[in-house]
């Protein structure tokens, strides 16, 4: 398999591919597509392009490393490309003229990403890129890059071989540090005992974990591996491997490096620790920084010190912890983000209840689901808490309706307790989920609803957060995170809704669920307005999901102003992946060769309520199509609203019509905020050109 990595097919050299990096990856993913390793150039190279534009993959050296998972790549692939003149990439030298793109399968498995992390280890040996600068034909490139990706793993040496340096499996350059796997260490820190030496455990991470989570790694290693001061551990956290650390390694080491764009998995392991903080790129740019950084920590008494709780957020910036704004922002979303699945279950399940069993259904599922079986199915006529009750359907369906709306009515329970609980998750870590299911079952039991899950979230979050501070015995210590910390932070949470805030939460919700079912004529089009701008502002993002949660918090209520709120949020983040399909098909010329193919089944997307299916035209275009969607969103709430649709599920889009009425006037609501979205963007793209697109044009005649 790696022999065929790459071949001089994939290969470019003194290339001149344009002075964009979306045309350097365009020519790069032709490459890979003319070699028939990729169904589709834009399946390729528009993944490879949004990952750039989340963070630019250019790292010392002149080199840039774009890479992505597509479902076009039929086999893992490096493509790579000497450019005649150089485009910026981000990188901290300036524009790159090394370029390797890679392209890995979207279910590929973790033996390719091991070959391609070789190769990023090996972009940070100076003689490996000099070479391939000098090299004068691209038989000589595939070479160099063969001999990186299948060198074999050497043995690692016993520990009483140590150095008690970096060196000791640094010094012989990458060849060791590529071999070591996902975890390329130097040598391990328990073992070196001089007081001139600082003994540092590093952890990298990306959002990928294919490039720069190794790349980090062995700038790390290697930086460390000239000093005589150090004696550094490195665990990657990427996608080819997860050898971690031994505890007895971190237990001696003197201070901590995070160098992650991603959580620190199992960060309790560092409780205590002299801390440095940052994005992985700073790992690769300034790793003799961040080693003095560490070493200053080290000797710090006041350096900031690893939770063990595992509540600092990851730096947004290089080097500078997320404000508490932004971590509590983040906490938000983790929670609504694991929410969701009750939600999406729960309500499907209610509406397939209703499906079968029959809108009367609803008024006697607890009886119909405990009190019958297949061997005693209901009739017509059911007594429900000592009243005869007559049920439009009866028999099986009728059985199947109220089992199914029982199942789902047990999923919806659970999504206030685990709002707030995931919530405590993403500030305290695992020792701040049981406080936080407690107090979001709190909240419920006494009517504060998604308000109150919200609130007891956070406080079981911040709580845990504090106490996980506190300085105990070492005999304590194990106790915290399992014991201490959940049964005094649920007591904590408990008797401050039971005693303090229970009531006033209470009321809170109940004067917004009275407003709710008060709501008719101008002010409901007016929520129905403001509902459908914020699910088409960020297409997925932050303030979408805020509407969301707003809309599903009071699903499980069964109240006919929450159902219709619901219709009018789903219906209008179905509108922009529609309308920006059909605008694809109306008028192509106005948009880049990679919006054409995402055109095609971002309808699917749309008709399904998946909003993120407009991200890619958004992160390419916003200022055009932003407020393009936002106009129809708004028009969609509005009519949504007007014409009292509503929706017993919270998730499907049309799919889900059996749980929508009237359903023709969801219909209408969606087809009038396409239509004006759609018009909207082709007038925007036409009066007001797009210079990608007059360049992909002018490519494609040339």
């Amino acid at each position: 398999m790696a022999s065929e990595l790459i071949t001089t097919d994939l290969v470019a050299l003194d290339a001149d591919f344009g002075d964009s990096v979306d045309s350097v990856i365009t020519n790069l993913a032709t490459l890979v597509h003319d070699t028939g390793r990729a169904t589709d150039i834009a399946g390729l190279a528009q993944p490879a392009i949004d990952r750039e534009a989340k963070a630019g993959t250019g790292v010392p050296g002149g080199v840039a490393i774009p890479h992505c998972r597509s479902e076009a790549v039929t086999e893992p692939t490096l493509a790579f490309a000497r450019l005649s003149r150089g485009v910026d990439f981000s990188g901290p030298d300036g524009d790159a003229q090394l370029v390797f793109l890679i392209a890995a399968p979207a279910g590929g498995g973790k033996a390719h990403l091991k070959i391609l992390s070789k190769l990023a280890r090996a972009l940070v040996r100076k003689d490996f890129l000099e070479a391939l600068r000098n090299a004068p034909t691209k038989e000589e490139i595939v070479r160099l890059v063969l001999d990186v990706v299948n060198a074999e793993k050497p043995k690692k040496k016993p520990v009483s071989e140590s150095t008690g340096t970096a060196a000791g499996a640094a010094g012989a350059g990458a060849g060791a540090a590529a071999a070591n796997g996902a975890s390329s260490a130097a040598a391990p820190a328990s073992t070196e005992s001089s007081a001139d030496v600082t003994r540092i455990v590093a952890i990298t991470a990306c959002p990928t974990g294919i490039a720069h989570t190794y790349m980090a790694a062995d700038a790390l290693t290697q930086t460390a591996a000239e000093r005589d001061d150090v004696a550094l551990t490195v665990e990657t956290q990427g996608s080819s491997n997860n050898e971690s650390v031994s505890q007895a390694t971190i237990d001696a080491a003197d201070a901590v490096i995070f160098a992650t764009d991603v959580g620190v998995r199992d960060r309790e392991r560092f409780a205590g620790k002299p801390v440095i903080e940052s994005g992985v790129k700073r790992a690769i740019n300034e790793p003799g920084t961040m080693l003095d950084e560490a070493i200053a920590a080290a000797h710090n008494p006041h350096a900031h010190k690893v939770s063990g709780t595992a509540t600092r957020a990851n730096a947004e910036e290089e080097g500078k912890s997320l404000g508490w704004g932004k971590r509590i922002q983040q906490a938000i979303m983790t929670g609504v983000s694991y929410m969701v699945p009750f939600v999406a279950a729960g309500g499907l399940l209610l509406a397939l209840g209703f499906l079968f069993g029959g809108a009367d259904m609803a008024n006697g599922w607890q009886a119909l689901s405990t009190d019958f079986s297949l061997g005693n199915l209901p009739g017509h006529d059911v007594t429900v808490d000592g009243e005869l009750m007559h049920f439009e359907r009866s028999g099986f369906l009728l059985y199947l309706g109220a089992v199914l709306f029982a199942v789902g009515q047990a999923a919806m329970g659970f999504i206030v307790a685990a709002l707030s609980g995931y919530i405590a998750y993403a500030l305290a870590g695992r020792p701040g989920i049981a406080p936080g299911f407690a107090g979001g079952a709190i909240a419920v039991t006494l009517g504060a609803g998604f308000i109150g899950g919200l609130v007891t979230g956070l406080l079981a979050g911040f709580i845990a957060m504090w106490i996980g501070n506190w300085k105990v015995p070492r005999w304590l210590g194990s106790l915290m995170p399992v014991v201490i910390i959940p049964l005094l932070t649920s007591l904590i949470v408990g008797l401050a809704m039971y005693l303090l805030l229970g009531a006033p939460l209470a009321a809170i919700m109940d004067g917004l669920q009275n407003w709710l079912s008060s709501m008719s004529g101008s002010s409901a089009v007016l929520l129905g307005i403001i509902l459908g701008l914020m699910m088409c502002f960020d297409l997925g993002g932050p303030v979408n999901k805020a509407a969301y949660l707003f809309a599903t918090a009071g699903l499980s209520t069964g109240d006919e102003s929450s159902m219709q709120i619901m219709a009018a949020v789903m219906a209008s983040g179905m509108v922009a992946p529609i309308a920006l399909s059909l605008a694809t098909f109306i008028r192509k010329s106005l948009f880049t060769p990679a919006e054409q193919e995402n055109g095609k089944s971002a309808w699917l997307l749309g008709l399904s309520f998946v909003s993120e299916g407009a991200i890619p035209f958004a992160a390419a275009d916003p200022f055009r199509v932003i407020p393009s969607m936002m106009a129809g969103g708004a028009v969609t709430g509005a009519i949504s609203m007007a014409l009292s649709v509503g929706s017993r599920a919270p998730h499907g889009g049309v799919f889900v019509f059996f749980a929508i009425d009237p359903f023709w006037g969801y219909l209408v609501a969606i087809a009038a905020g396409v239509v004006v979205s759609t018009a909207a963007v082709l007038a925007m793209k036409q009066f007001w050109p797009n210079k990608a697109v007059e360049e992909a044009a002018q490519n494609v005649a040339a």
